[in-house]
Parts: structure tokens; C-alpha cells; sequence
């Protein structure tokens, strides 16, 4: 499955099941961390428009030809 990655317009391609930090990092893509658990929201993405997840505890998903992963960066972080 291809990854799109925004904004930085980045591709990559992924198996369902990957970790999606793991995929961000092989793709030289940059998700801003924090806790690693999920809690901190500090890894908050957009999935494919309107959906939100937690990229450090998320994976890609199954049933897709590909997703589009948009990262915005929280000041506070």
C-alpha cells in the first residue's frame, strides 16, 4: 500500500500491520513524539481527512490501496 505523507508530499510504500512511526522514519518523515502511549496526543495525525489518530500507537491499516497521513506540529511541543 502507498503512504502519502503531508505536507511534505512524501510516498512511501507500507504493509498493513507496520508500525506507522516506523514507516515515517523510513521515509525520512519527522511525527512529533512525546509519551509514546498514546496519552500525550503529541503524535495526533489526520488519516485520510476528519479521522485523528495516534501515529505511536497506530498502524497501517488493512483494506486500503493507500492512505494520505497529514502532520502538523503542535507549538507546545
Amino acid at each position: 500500500m502507498k503512504i502519502h505523507f503531508l505536507p511534505d508530499k512524501v510516498t512511501v510504500e507500507a504493509q498493513p500491520g507496520e508500525p506507522l512511526l516506523a514507516v515515517a522514519e523510513r521515509a525520512g518523515v519527522v511525527i512529533p513524539t512525546g509519551c509514546l502511549m498514546g496519552s500525550c496526543h503529541a503524535c495526533e495525525v489526520e488519516l485520510d481527512e476528519d479521522n485523528f489518530i495516534c501515529a505511536c500507537i497506530s498502524s497501517v491499516p488493512s483494506g486500503k490501496a493507500e492512505i494520505t497521513i497529514n502532520i502538523y506540529s503542535d507549538p507546545t511541543w
